[in-house]
C-alpha cells in the first residue's frame, strides 16, 4: 500500500484516480451521494466517536464502524480518502472513527465536494459487502481518563482551540456547568490554522503557529469536538501526532472531580 497523507487536495485525488487501492468515501449521506458525487466514490457514513465515552463504549463503537466499513466493501487494504460538503468537519470526525476501528490508511479531502474542480457523477452505486480484518485502535480517541492521568506528562501537549473568552472562563456554552479550561492546556484558536473552510494552512505555517517540536504528541479539544477535530486534522497534515478529544469541555466540565484552570 502506498503512503497516504492525512490530508490531500483535489489535485492529488485527480492524479491518483484509477489506482486500484484508492477508495473515495462520501460521508455526506446516501441521498447527497446519489444526487452528485466524486467519480468512483461510494457513500460511507461512519458517524463520529461518541462523547462521554468509556473504553468499553469506544470498543463497541469501533466494532460498529468495522461493520459499516464491511457493509460498504471496505476491508482495510485500501487507501481511504473521505470527503464531506466542504468544511471537513464531517470528514475529520469520520476519519477518526475509521482510525478507531483500526483502518491503517485514512485521509481527508481538503474542501471536500465543494472544492472539487472536475466533473461529478450522479445515481446510485452498487456496493460489495466484505469482511474486515481490523483490530480496534482505542488509542485513536483520547478519553477524559487518559487526559486526567497525563496532565503532568511532558510528552503530551493539550491544545484548547476555543475562543480566548471560553478558555478564560469568561464565556462558554450555558449547558456546561463550569467555565474554564483543562489545567495546563495551551490556547490556539482553530480558525488560525485555516485559510478558509476546509483549507488548513500550509504545514510550515501551522508548525509556526503551534510552536511545538515535530515529535510532539498533541490532543485538541473545544466545546463538543467539532472545532478540535478540524484543528487535529490541520496539525496531522503538518506532521504532528495529533488526536481529537471528542468529549471536549462539554464532557470534562461535568466531572466535578476533574480539575479546571482559569
Amino acid at each position: 500500500m502506498s503512503e497516504l497523507p492525512p490530508l490531500v487536495d483535489a489535485a492529488w485525488v485527480q492524479e491518483h484516480q484509477g489506482e486500484p487501492d484508492l477508495l473515495l468515501g462520501d460521508v455526506r449521506g446516501p441521498n447527497a451521494h446519489q444526487r452528485g458525487h466524486l467519480p468512483g466514490s461510494i457513500p460511507l457514513v461512519l458517524g463520529s466517536p461518541p462523547p462521554f465515552a468509556e473504553a468499553e463504549t469506544l470498543r463497541e463503537f469501533a466494532v460498529e464502524v468495522q461493520r459499516r466499513l464491511g457493509r460498504h466493501g471496505v476491508d482495510g487494504s485500501e487507501r481511504l480518502v473521505l470527503y464531506d460538503r466542504g468544511d471537513c468537519v464531517g470528514a475529520a470526525a469520520s476519519a477518526q472513527a475509521a482510525l478507531l476501528a483500526g483502518h491503517p490508511s485514512v485521509s481527508v479531502l481538503a474542501e471536500g465536494f465543494a472544492g472539487w474542480p472536475g466533473e461529478v457523477e450522479a445515481g446510485a452505486v452498487e456496493l460489495q459487502k466484505t469482511k474486515t480484518r481490523l483490530e480496534p485502535r482505542l488509542e485513536a480517541v483520547p478519553t477524559w481518563q487518559e487526559l486526567r492521568d497525563r496532565l503532568d506528562d511532558p510528552n503530551l501537549t493539550i491544545l484548547d482551540v476555543r475562543t480566548p473568552e471560553e478558555y478564560s472562563g469568561k464565556a462558554g456554552s450555558p449547558c456546561d456547568p463550569r467555565q474554564a479550561h483543562i489545567p495546563g492546556a495551551r490556547l490556539l484558536e482553530y480558525e488560525r490554522l485555516f485559510a478558509g473552510a476546509g483549507q488548513p494552512l500550509p504545514p510550515e505555517q501551522v508548525r509556526e503557529l503551534a510552536g511545538l517540536p515535530e515529535e510532539a504528541a498533541v490532543v485538541t479539544y473545544c466545546h463538543s469536538g467539532s472545532r478540535s477535530a478540524l484543528a487535529a486534522l490541520a496539525l496531522r497534515a503538518a506532521g504532528y501526532d495529533a488526536r481529537n478529544y471528542p468529549g471536549s469541555w462539554h464532557e470534562w466540565s461535568r466531572h466535578d472531580e476533574l480539575p479546571v484552570e482559569k
